[in-house]
């Protein structure tokens, strides 16, 4: 038996939110970069409505814990945190470079996945992931045995171990900075996935509620990624 799920995700210029509740998959989506915050409880109230289920009745709130936006994560994670306390429900982070990986297999039936999200700054959030038999996703270790890493895309390519099959992309970094990572010595299919979504989220958060992986509201925490932002000061005011 499956478990009744609410996801959201704000980590990206996409907002989305859905409910899983009997195989079912009620869903909300929208690209809206700055209206985040007016978009992600309307959306919840109407997912609810039409699974005709309230917060108290659910099994479990998952959330995007990043890597994205500073602030679409914070966002996320904070109104997560707060509907998760209001309902007393366990709490389920899940990579947003996992989800998309989801999204691949959902858009495509892609059973390898490279992520690459533009993280700005010259950099981009990057996630390389195996399909398992059971469903699960497989991340791929690079960097010091690090699965997920912010890093610049032409510093990739040295870090990558030579791989077999067809690798297919999803995420924004590759239109922004395709000249570097369409150079990486992976044999590469274009996808149409851009962003994490809820759905996604959803589906790999159902795999982890039944191995028992949630933590209290209190608990729930994002990934960055990137500990540490240098800022380029004024003129005059190095």
């Amino acid at each position: 038996m499956s478990a009744k799920i609410l996801a959201l995700d704000t980590s990206t210029e996409n907002c989305s939110v859905a409910l899983m509740i009997n195989d079912r998959m009620i869903t909300r989506s929208e690209v809206a970069p700055r209206d985040h915050t007016k978009k992600i409880l309307p959306m919840v109230d109407e997912v609810l409505k039409e699974g005709g289920i309230t917060l108290q009745e659910l099994d479990a709130l998952a959330f995007g814990r990043g890597p994205g936006s500073f602030t679409g994560v914070r966002i996320g994670i904070g109104i997560a945190q707060g509907l998760a306390f209001g309902a007393e429900l366990p709490m389920i982070g899940i990579s947003t470079l996992a989800a998309m990986a989801q999204a691949c297999h959902r858009v495509h039936q892609a059973e390898q996945v490279v992520a690459a999200i533009d993280a700005r700054m010259g950099e981009v959030y990057w996630g390389q992931y195996q399909r398992q038999h059971n469903g699960h996703w497989q991340a791929v270790a690079i960097n010091d045995d690090q699965a997920e890493c912010v890093t610049p895309p032409q510093e990739l390519a040295e870090h990558l171990a030579p791989q077999t099959g067809t690798w297919t992309q999803a995420g924004t970094g590759w239109e922004a900075y395709a000249e570097h990572l369409e150079a990486l010595p992976l044999e590469m299919e274009k996808g149409q996935v851009l962003y994490p979504e809820a759905q996604d989220i959803a589906v790999l958060a159902q795999y982890q509620w039944q191995q028992g992986n949630t933590v209290d509201a209190e608990q729930a925490s994002p990934t960055y990624l990137r500990d540490k932002v240098t800022w380029k000061k004024l003129p005059g005011r190095e």
